[in-house]
């Protein structure tokens, strides 16, 4: 998890936004996983304060900073990374994608300010914005809908910040890769399954065994996905042999 010091260093900049409720919501997305830095860059309505949608946020709207522009906002920031859908734009910074720039952030933020911004939400970063910016982050949104509403993304990029290395270390190791002799057991009753329905010709069943081989390594299988495969490939073996019986 990050600590409350590297938490302390983070300046979520909203740009230009344009719905109160939106500076409301992302508030709450910052007092829900522990950041309180947030900067405003010539809001659209001025009244954001009052946001009702910032439900348990009060003290992150009531200490919001605001700028006139983005560079007096990321003026104390040694690091300053902007958020985009990206893809229909042409950009001149790298583009990383939000699960690889978690860590790195976190390493960034044990003894230097970053700030994270945000554009508006009717046209996202100008082209002004990311010159100020060292690079850039995207959400991995569908390529039918890219953009995200503004509270969800701040939370989302936020999530992505504190969760725990160990908790994705623990994901991968859950993820146990099925031994060979399972691949085999795989491999064995599809070949079954396949001699049974017909699949397989005379005269080619060896060549037709190395290959179904080679495909059941390629899938890479892993432990409890290899014997949810073979329960299925038993069932079809145990039918096809009793519909040859009749």
């Amino acid at each position: 998890m990050i600590s409350p010091a590297q938490a302390a260093r983070l300046r979520v900049v909203l740009v230009k936004t344009r719905n109160p409720l939106n500076i409301g919501a992302a508030a709450r997305a910052m007092s829900n996983f522990g950041f309180y830095q947030l900067r405003v860059v010539a809001p659209y309505e001025v009244a954001f304060r009052e946001a009702r949608s910032a439900i348990g946020a009060s003290e992150v709207l009531a200490n919001a900073e605001e700028y006139r522009n983005v560079a007096e906002a990321v003026a104390d920031c040694s690091l300053v990374i902007g958020t985009t859908a990206g893809r229909h734009r042409q950009l001149r910074h790298p583009l990383r994608p939000l699960n690889l720039a978690g860590d790195f952030l976190k390493k960034r933020l044990r003894s230097e300010k970053v700030a994270l911004l945000f554009g508006s939400e009717k046209v996202g970063l100008s082209k002004e914005d990311f010159s100020h910016c060292h690079w850039l982050i995207h959400i991995p949104t569908r390529e039918a809908h890219l953009s995200m509403n503004l509270g969800q993304a701040v939370a989302v990029c936020l999530y992505e910040l504190v969760r725990s290395r160990a908790s994705r270390q623990l994901s991968e190791n859950l993820k146990v890769a099925a031994k060979a002799f399972a691949a085999e057991r795989v491999t064995k009753s599809l070949l079954d399954a396949l001699q049974l329905s017909g699949y397989t010709k005379t005269g080619s069943a060896a060549s037709t065994e190395e290959k179904i081989r080679r495909l059941i390594r390629r899938l890479n299988l892993q432990s409890g996905d290899a014997e949810v495969i073979l329960g299925m490939l038993r069932q079809i073996v145990w039918k096809l042999t009793q519909a040859e019986k009749r």
